[in-house]
């Protein structure tokens, strides 16, 4: 192909680079110039143009790019019409795109002329969605590159794994601590799920978190019919020996491998019985959010086998944490609203008498020239709450004179001398009703800091399962301790001087870990020894 200006005599068969407006004649780019269009360019006063002279091999850009995708289009892909030098091959059914990722680099380091884009492999298309486009830049290809592209591309390099009607199985293990609300919506999300891979949930159960419940239900779901077997437990999986793969193993299956990757995701369980996989889901499956289960089930619903090496291979890319789509459809009133951030408040218990720091209220001592109460009050202002409640009690007048100025609301606690539980409950009481959540920390913990509190806040998703939100450093769990406003009415029943700590212990299932790299979640300062220490090394 010669590209250049040309005389308007020597134009004939000249491919048209720009379109061209003048004296009434429009001839678009592309066009191939004709003796007509020649006599009306005359007319206008047009002496010359500027387009491609195609020599004898060379294949128009429409042609070429038709050709090479109908070569790499493989099964259950469709090749659309040629236009303006690009084609596009499209899915013929939902499934999962397969691309020889290999081959189309191959082929696109041959010649600039000629560009391949695809969508990644393994990745979900849509009936009637682009999975590859193929856009030749010149107006022609020569046949050399032609051939050389086809020759390094491969043929079928592009194809689709249709879903199959896949029958699921669905179990979810049950405790005492888990709430029922949790476990239909955690059945409704998956229904969505499954339909998006044109399966169909065919049995929903719910039975004991114990090995020998899930054994006898696996072995049931095997009897109905299950093609692929969804476990959510009520704990999260830990252990390859844990109850729920304990009980799989029992049912006669194997644990082929557990975690993944992928975040959220880590605690997937992929295991099979007989011919059946068997997936023991991570706490992120109770929300609808795309997660590293999405990709599993995706592959399994199209056939596609998924070896431990497979599941390995998705660190790179498997960050999902900020990724806002959603493979799910939305309920019509979710789909009218924007997603609104959960409102949580910020509970600080500063009631108590400071009885092992002597004589002196722990929480007026200045540190910084600022008593240590307002300290803690102003980190939790800075955070992104919906308000902060401070209870007072002991020395009420002297506290509530340290917090002047702050934009807070006090709650004053007359039982204060009866225990924690007691300014626990007070600051309950307090809050709104439109409150998701409240999370509660002491007056006494002078490292916390806004970025502390929502670091907590970001990890929040009763949905998913993360409905507790506990902070840790080296293994040791801390505070402030963030609560979803389902535990406020347990909260209400505690007695004496403990907080709700024991509450923890009790729905582990729905406990998510903040790791945090300093001591400030440790540390509170109780006795002069201690406000000595921290001074020392602040």
């Amino acid at each position: 192909m010669i590209f250049g200006s040309f005389p308007l005599d020597d134009s004939a068969g000249i491919v048209l680079a720009h379109t061209f407006r003048a004296g009434g004649v429009v001839l678009k780019k592309g066009r191939v110039i004709t003796a007509e269009d020649i006599a009306a360019l005359r007319a206008a006063g047009v002496g010359e143009i500027i387009g491609a002279r195609l020599e004898p091999g060379d294949v128009p850009e429409d042609a070429a790019a038709s050709r090479i995708a109908k070569y790499l289009a493989g099964a259950h892909v469709t090749v659309s019409t040629a236009h303006t030098g690009r084609c596009n091959v499209e899915a013929a059914s939902d499934g999962v795109v397969r691309i020889n990722t290999a081959a189309i680099t191959a082929a696109n380091l041959i010649s600039e002329a000629v560009t391949i884009a695809t969508l990644g492999d393994l990745q979900p298309a849509k009936a009637g969605q682009i999975v590859a486009t193929i856009k030749i830049i010149p107006f022609a290809v020569s046949s050399d590159v032609m051939a050389r592209v086809e020759a390094a591309s491969q043929t079928a390099s592009v194809m689709l794994a249709p879903y199959r009607q896949k029958r699921f199985a669905l179990i979810s293990t049950v405790s005492p601590g888990l709430k029922p609300s949790v476990i239909a919506s955690t059945e409704d999300i998956t229904r969505q799920r499954v339909a998006v891979l044109g399966g169909v949930v065919g049995s929903v159960t719910r039975t004991g978190h114990a090995a020998a419940d899930v054994t006898r239900e696996v072995v049931q779901a095997l009897s109905d019919g299950a093609d692929i077997v969804l476990i959510a437990g009520a704990s999260a999986t830990v252990d390859r020996n844990d109850v729920v793969p304990a009980g799989i193993v029992a049912a006669g299956g194997v644990i082929d491998h557990f975690g993944m990757p992928v975040d959220p995701g880590n605690l997937l369980v992929l295991a099979h019985v007989g011919k059946v996989p068997v997936l023991v889901l991570p706490g992120c499956a109770r929300s609808p959010k795309l997660n590293g289960v999405d990709w599993i089930m995706q592959r399994l619903a199209a056939d596609i086998p998924v070896a431990p090496a497979d599941i390995m291979a998705l660190g790179v890319g498997g960050l999902l944490v900020d990724v806002p789509s959603r493979p799910l459809p939305r309920e019509s009133a979710v789909r009218d609203q924007a997603p609104s951030r959960p409102r949580v408040a910020a509970l600080v218990l500063a009631a108590g008498q400071s009885s092992r720091m002597g004589a002196s209220n722990k929480l007026l001592m200045e540190i910084e020239g600022k008593p240590l109460v307002r300290r803690t009050v102003e980190a939790m202002s800075g955070a992104r709450v919906s308000k902060v409640v401070v209870v007072t009690g002991h020395q009420d007048a002297e506290v509530r004179a340290a917090l002047q100025g702050l934009d807070i609301t006090i709650v004053h606690n007359p039982r204060y001398a009866e225990g924690l539980s007691t300014s626990l409950k007070a600051g309950i009481e307090a809050l709104s009703p439109d409150v998701s959540a409240a999370l509660v920390g002491l007056g006494d913990m002078p490292g916390i800091t806004a970025a502390h509190v929502d670091k907590l806040i970001a990890g929040f998703d009763p949905d998913g399962g993360k409905a507790i939100g506990v902070p840790v450093h080296n293994g040791k769990r801390g505070n402030p301790v963030l609560w979803d406003r389902y535990f406020f009415e347990e909260m209400r029943g505690v007695a004496g001087d403990v907080g709700a700590r024991h509450l923890i212990g009790a729905n582990e299932a729905l406990v998510y870990e903040v790791e945090f790299g300093d001591t400030a979640v440790l540390t509170d300062l109780d006795t002069p020894q201690q406000w000595s220490e921290y001074l020392s090394r602040s």
